[in-house]
């Protein structure tokens, strides 16, 4: 490995002002948003490219961030990863993901995922990453499942949307569970 941030097929990187159109992108489908997060008013065009011109001038920050996923050789916006809610003591921290419509179901998700739990694993010494998938969320739990992710429990009629209650399914996976099985980066 030269690249930690650079795997077989996609390379992660700080938000650049031009991703706005990839943000914005993921933003237009409700359905998509929902999965994701919660459907908003729509935005202007302004809006997006101020917001991504805005996170591309901010300061790395270890413990919260958000990195674009490109394609490694075409340099196509493929989508987001994020880091957040960190907690040094604890060793914790939790992700989050979201994928173009045309790059869904071809692994970008899972490498994506992947260099962000070796990087906080070998690098910023977390012992555990924890997500939150909506229950009807399919494509998520089979993703984290398939990544070793453990579920933890379920909030039931936790968060409102689409005129009803809907439940939230909590997994983890600590350190030793992600690097059993796969090498750890090494120095050379």
């Amino acid at each position: 490995m030269t690249d930690l941030w650079t795997g077989e097929r996609i390379r992660l990187r700080g938000v650049e002002p031009q991703d706005w159109e990839g943000f914005r992108a993921l933003a237009l489908h409700t359905v998509d948003a929902r999965n994701a997060d919660v459907v908003e008013p729509p935005r202007s065009d302004e809006s997006f490219r101020a917001w991504a011109t805005e996170r591309a001038g901010r300061t790395p920050n270890p413990a919260a961030y958000q990195l674009v996923i490109e394609t490694r050789f075409e340099h196509a916006f493929v989508g987001a990863v994020s880091v957040g809610e960190t907690d040094a003591r604890a060793g914790r921290f939790r992700t989050g993901i979201e994928v173009t419509r045309e790059h869904r179901r071809q692994g970008y998700a899972a490498e994506a995922s992947e260099l962000v739990l070796t990087y906080m694993f070998a690098e910023q010494r977390s012992h555990k990453c924890e997500v939150e998938v909506y229950a009807f969320n399919d494509a998520s739990l089979a993703l984290y499942r398939r990544l070793g992710f453990v579920e933890e429990g379920r909030l039931r009629q936790h968060e409102f949307f689409a005129g009803t209650y809907h439940d939230v399914v909590l997994l983890g996976i600590t350190a030793d569970e992600y690097w059993a099985g796969r090498a750890r980066p090494s120095l050379r």
